[in-house]
């Protein structure tokens, strides 16, 4: 639209006048409705919408530079009159405007239409009676409360972002706040969504029909709003909705409704399957070329038939029904063999899809695998079913259907002929069909080794029908060629020991199963059949996989007898494998086996087992509910301490067991234990026990005076061991005579590989700041350190090192990077721990990574910035900005800004400058280089009210905190 004055209409050459009066001039000379009227109109008339709207939102300053709201004067009460023309222009049709439209616009004009349709504000649309209002009103009420719902239905379905381009600070606060306003109306809309669906059901029973404000009834209401109600309230103004057009409508958005409410509560459903087959009886009625109501008919179809499946209509038969409600009925119902019946069907339509089919499947095997043994002969018949409907159309045999035919028998071999013969019509079906199943019954029976199932399939009339004479005598031939098999048929018992043996299959197939098996008992029986087989083999080095400690192997190994070594070595192995992949249930099996076993004869392997299920305890615990802060067992505490106590001579003992107990008393501040009542001698002979007596008594003393943390320097004593260097000399071919420093040293109580290993099992908070602390000022003491880096409780470590050159330096540094990390998965959020990494960054020249972990520390103690940040947190160390300094750096603020690579875009953050002498030094040096729109923003910065020198030093304070907290808020988003 040409903005035009009242002059320039009469003019024969274009004018552009000022922007003043143009919202006057398109209403009284209607230059809008022409504008409309165009094929094409540039801007279209939902941009318009925008326009006009965000023109009368615009808030007002008054005289003392405070914010308003905006003012209800002619200007803003014309400009929202021309927003509902251009939406009367387009009939209302809440398709276009929920399509081109964002959710607080799209309130704002809905809004507007019950205003100007004269429903009273803040009275409730539910408390209304529609059939008494203006049919005008009753329209304003029913459409905005079916885009409530409508709005509600679809900020449910996911949304794909969109792709983010170059960040922007305008844009970015401009989304944000676009973002923060809609999820407030959504929430008030989903508050209120009870009441809007009572107030569309009660239109429902309206049988009259209703009227849309248009574009002339606008006009007269904004001419003479006092004289029109007669004609705009009576049943011939505006625009005519029928009562079919208009319950149509509303049925399809009550259906929505209900089916979004449905996935928490199911009998709701019911509602929306009414609503939707009410909907598709009412567009037959009307014709789907109805101007005033759009269905989507596809959609609808789709709504539908997921009501079908989900709650069929009790008059329907189950020929009426569609496969997919009759699958879904079965399954709630727990009728599978229907299910079943249903496949073997669908095997010869093909309407069902195979991904649908799959899915039941999977369904199945999960009930299965919770427990309910009644479900596996389902899951095999129909996994048979979908193997059956694979092959037929070409595609490979499941990995699920080898397993569940992994032991055959005669009922399942009776049910796969049963599915084949009847999953194929033999007159009809073509070639590739038949050549699909005769090549299938030919690889099952190549697949079993009992040659009565072989002649089971090779005597069916399926198989003789589709495979010719000479195939199946080959077939047989093959088959009878093999070594006979021999079944032993023992009644098994329940004893550990007593389980029987069945040699029938190979070597080979037992041993495969033998590495596949995690069950005990199944292990034990493989193993029986194999030595039975064989006595000259170690079964025990089948798999290369299978490793255990070597302090256990020169035991495990002596024992004599073969059978009991390679089911102890085997059990073992697979129980520590399991309990590395946290499978610990099958590994709590295992151990329990092995230590039944061992139990036998050997105190020593027992006490190994004991040792290795307390670590098993540990882990499990701490991998389940202690993830929740769920404390341990009393028992668990006990069986550790017991361990830690053990004085049993020539045990085989792990460290990482030792490792492990000390880790869970520091994680769940057993310190009292450890301080005080741990036995003297597991000081010195336990290196772990020793560093956690000092790491619990160091956390014990830690509120105490300085002079009373003994304790924190026998722990840097130790540490500083553990860090130190032996120096050797060498003399080389040359006669030279060279230093050596040796990395690993074994000065200290353990290698620091393994404090590493084990701090990285500590959880604790404290411990690991104690911990983290200590490096960081171990790593500060070398002679050559520009940057420092901070940490908390630093102060309670030394200040220097008597024999500093004996200190690996290197180590420490690598090691600090190693902790920090470790530490800050444990806990993302610690601003503590997050100083320390951006100290390290900026310690190191990377500038960008400090800056992102400083802003990081300080958002997460701030609320993102919404409170002040602490000042232990953003010290003059960490400022950031010259002016966030107690004393504001101005001379390297000034020399900042007079250096020529600053970017372009500089300007934009001259918002965030609460210090005026900055600002006027930025307005001297737009000017001296010429730069005339910079030096306008930096003079309008200046000039905001709250800046003036004169206001009282709390306006000035407050200023400074918005700003600060603005600009803190923006780096944040560029850097998260």
């Amino acid at each position: 639209i040409l903005f035009v004055s009242r002059e320039a209409a009469t003019s024969s050459r274009p004018c552009t006048p000022p922007q003043t009066c143009w919202f006057e001039f398109l209403l009284e000379e209607s230059l809008l409705e022409k504008h409309l009227r165009k094929p094409c109109p540039d801007p279209a008339p939902v941009q318009l919408i925008v326009q006009f709207l965000e023109q009368a939102s615009k808030p007002s300053v008054n005289e003392q530079n405070q914010v308003q709201p905006p003012p209800d004067n002619k200007r803003n009460r014309i400009l929202k009159l021309l927003a509902l023309k251009v939406a009367a222009h387009l009939k209302w049709d809440l398709d276009i405007l929920e399509k081109s439209l964002s959710v607080p616009v799209l309130n704002m004009l809905l809004n507007e239409l019950l205003c100007i349709s004269k429903v009273p504000p803040g009275t409730k649309h539910v408390d209304m009676d529609l059939a008494t209002l203006p049919p005008t009103t009753a329209m304003a009420i029913l459409l905005y409360n079916r885009w409530a719902i409508r709005t509600i239905v679809q900020s449910s379905f996911p949304v794909k972002q969109a792709k983010p381009g170059p960040p922007q600070l305008s844009v970015m606060n401009q989304m944000q706040q676009e973002k923060e306003l809609t999820e407030n109306i959504l929430k008030v809309l989903k508050e209120q969504a009870a009441d809007s669906i009572l107030v569309l059901e009660a239109a429902l029973k309206l049988n009259k029909d209703l009227y849309v404000h248009t574009m002339r009834t606008l006009d007269l209401l904004a001419v003479e709003p006092g004289m029109v109600n007669g004609e705009t309230e009576s049943s011939t103004a505006g625009l005519k909705i029928k009562t079919e057009e208009m319950q149509c409508q509303v049925c399809y958005d009550l259906g929505a409704a209900y089916f979004q409410q449905g996935s928490t509560n199911s009998a709701v459903y019911e509602n929306a399957r009414e609503k939707f087959f009410r909907t598709k009886e009412l567009i037959a009625e009307i014709g789907s070329l109805s101007l005033h109501c759009t269905i989507d008919e596809k959609r609808l179809a789709g709504y539908c038939q997921a009501c079908d499946v989900l709650v069929p209509s009790s008059d329907s038969t189950s020929q009426q029904l569609t496969p997919y409600s009759q699958v879904h009925i079965c399954l709630r119902s727990g009728n599978y063999q229907e299910v079943i019946q249903i496949f073997i069907e669908d095997n010869l339509t093909f309407s069902l899809p195979v991904q649908f089919r799959q899915s039941v499947l999977r369904e199945l095997l999960q009930k299965a695998q919770q427990g309910n043994e009644a479900l596996d002969e389902i899951c095999f018949k129909v996994c048979a079913c979908n193997t059956v409907r694979d092959i037929l159309e070409g595609r490979t045999i499941s990995v699920q259907f080898n397993q569940l035919f992994l032991r055959p028998n005669r009922e399942k071999i009776d049910f796969l002929l049963e599915v084949c013969s009847r999953s194929i019509n033999l007159e009809k079906a073509s070639d590739c069909l038949k050549g699909n199943m005769a090549a299938f019954l030919k690889n099952v029976c190549l697949g079993l080794e009992d040659l009565q199932y072989v002649f089971m399939i090779s005597s069916h009339e399926l198989f003789i029908t589709l495979l010719k004479d000479e195939e199946r005598k080959l077939l047989v031939d093959q088959m009878r060629k093999r070594s006979p098999r021999v079944n032993l048929c023992i009644k098994p018992v329940t004893s550990f020991y007593d389980i029987p043996a069945s040699a029938s299959v190979n070597i080979g197939q037992l041993e495969h199963q033998l590495i596949l098996s995690v069950d005990p008992w199944r292990i034990r029986q493989i193993l029986i059949e194999l030595h039975g087989m064989t006595s000259e083999r170690q079964f025990w080095t089948v798999s290369n996989k299978w490793e255990i400690p070597s302090v256990y192997s020169s035991v495990i190994l002596g024992i004599k007898d073969s059978l009991t070594r390679d089911l102890v070595y085997i059990l073992l192995a697979k129980g520590l494998h399991c309990s590395t992949v946290k499978d610990f249930s099958h590994a709590k099996q295992l151990f329990a086996a092995c230590l039944e076993l061992v139990t036998e004869f050997s105190p020593k392997l027992r006490q190994v087992m004991l040792n290795e299920m307390l670590l098993l305890d540990i882990h499990t615990h701490e991998a389940g509910t202690g993830q929740s802060g769920e404390r341990p067992p009393s028992d668990l505490i006990s069986r550790v301490r017991g361990y830690l106590e053990m004085r049993l001579p020539d045990i085989p003992l792990r460290q990482v067991v030792a490792e492990e107990c000390v880790a869970f008393m520091l994680n769940w501040r057993e310190n009292e234990y450890l301080t005080l009542q741990v036995p003297a001698f597991l000081l010195q002979s336990n290196p772990y026990v020793k560093l956690g007596q000092l790491l619990a008594a160091t956390c014990k003393e830690l509120p105490g005076p300085k002079e009373s943390r003994r304790t924190a320097k026998d722990l840097w004593e130790v540490v500083v061991q553990i860090c130190s260097v032996s120096n050797q000399h060498k003399r080389g071919n040359d006669g030279r005579v060279s230093l050596i420093k040796q990395r690993e040293s074994t000065l200290g109580i353990m290698y620091r590989s393994e404090l590493l290993s084990f701090i990285k099992k500590l959880r604790e908070p404290l411990v690991l700041t104690i911990i983290l602390s200590l490096f960081v000022k171990l790593h500060n003491v070398r002679e050559d350190i520009v940057n420092d880096i901070t940490a908390e409780h630093i102060s309670i470590w030394p200040s220097s090192i008597p024999n500093l050159q004996s200190v690996d330096f290197e180590a420490v540094a690598i090691t600090v990077k190693e902790l920090v990390r470790y530490t800050l998965s444990i806990n993302p959020n610690n601003h503590s721990w997050l100083i320390i990494q951006a100290d390290i960054y900026f310690a190191t020249n990377q500038y960008s990574a400090a800056l992102h972990y400083y802003l990081q520390a300080g958002a997460v103690c701030s609320d993102f910035f919404n409170k002040a940040v602490p000042p232990d947190v953003y010290t003059d160390q960490v400022a950031i900005l010259c002016q966030f300094l107690r004393e504001i750096d101005y001379k390297t603020a000034f020399k900042s800004l007079q250096e020529q690579n600053s970017h372009d875009a500089m300007d934009s953050y001259y918002d965030y400058i609460w210090d005026v002498t900055i600002l006027e030094y930025l307005t001297y040096l737009h000017h001296k280089r010429g730069e005339t729109d910079k030096r306008q923003i930096a003079i309008k910065a200046i000039g905001q009210t709250e800046l003036n020198a004169s206001n009282p030093e709390e306006v000035l304070q407050l200023a400074a905190q918005r700003r600060k907290k603005k600009f803190l808020q923006a780096m944040a988003k560029l850097y998260f």
